[in-house]
């Protein structure tokens, strides 16, 4: 009997916890470190803007800010996302266990990254010209805005559209010094594109959006949800068509064009039939349709 109930006892103590996570991991998760999808669906427009603006190849000084910088902002802006969007992330499986929504990153904490990877950010920008720190003003305006305007505007995702296509203005600045006509233009189309794959993933949390009372461009478009997708992408490589046409930049160009469309295509298929599964793969990957169109840009300039 001795012998049997330091092994009952032993059977009903409560299972050991793993041990917590490092802060550093806790960090990195918060800003999505794992998932460089997010900020390379930023970078390709900038890049390609910088090239547009250059006329051909921008320097190292400017690619280097341009890379480094997005992903900053786009870290920083996940740190205001999470914060703004934890009371609703707690009701949908895919966000619940976020850092800020779970507890194991408190807000102060998460503020405060987000304040360490502006400034870093801003860093980046005082070495360039004045023209792109105002318009770097701007940009953080935006990125602030956005996580609340799902509360309010029935299509946030036009908001995030133009937090994510502010790189296309500063790209244009940094050099030329000012922000020509060409700049907005290519800012609304990314725009579209943006508008295209945020509702694609937007698909992804309908029903729990729903519940929730949050607003999204895939409620608000219904049934159309598939045909808004598909017109965003059309316009979207349409505009940058125009740009290109203008630029003369040929046949290489082109092929890159095609190479987005035909991945825009393989994107109906995956989100015709509203799954969460496909309309998640396609949102996932599209930072291919982005990469797809900077690498026509460079190509058509490089053999213009």
């Amino acid at each position: 009997m001795s012998e049997v109930a330091p092994a009952l006892r032993a059977s009903t103590s409560p299972a050991p916890q793993p041990p917590a996570r490092s802060r550093l991991a806790a960090y990195l998760d918060l800003i999505r470190w794992n998932r460089p999808a997010g900020w390379l669906l930023l970078l390709w427009p900038s890049l390609s803007a910088l090239w547009f603006a250059s006329n051909g190849w921008p320097g190292w000084h400017l690619l280097a800010v341009f890379v480094l910088g997005t992903i900053l902002m786009r870290s920083a802006g996940c740190c205001v996302n999470d914060v703004a969007d934890r009371d609703f992330d707690r009701h949908v499986k895919r966000t619940a266990q976020r850092p800020v929504t779970s507890g194991e990153v408190s807000v102060r904490e998460a503020l405060a990254v987000g304040a360490v990877l502006t400034l870093a950010a801003f860093g980046l920008v005082l070495t360039t010209n004045l023209a792109t720190i105002l318009w770097s003003f701007a940009a953080l305006a935006v990125t602030l805005i956005y996580p609340y305007a799902k509360r309010f505007v029935s299509v946030p995702q036009a908001v995030l559209g133009v937090a994510f296509s502010f790189g296309i203005p500063m790209a244009f600045a940094a050099v030329q010094g000012e922000v020509p006509a060409q700049a907005w233009l290519l800012l609304v189309g990314n725009l579209f594109w943006v508008l295209a794959y945020d509702t694609e993933y937007a698909m992804v949390d309908r029903d729990d959006d729903l519940k929730i009372g949050m607003k999204t461009s895939a409620i608000t478009f219904g049934r159309f949800d598939v045909v808004a997708v598909m017109l965003s992408y059309a316009i979207y490589l349409g505009v940058w068509i125009s740009i290109g046409a203008k630029h003369s930049l040929g046949i290489w160009f082109y092929l890159g064009i095609s190479a987005a469309l035909a991945q825009a295509i393989w994107h109906w298929r995956l989100i015709r039939g509203r799954t969460r599964e496909g309309c998640f793969r396609a949102f996932r990957l599209n930072h291919w349709v982005g990469f797809a169109v900077f690498a026509g840009v460079v190509a058509g300039f490089a053999w213009r």
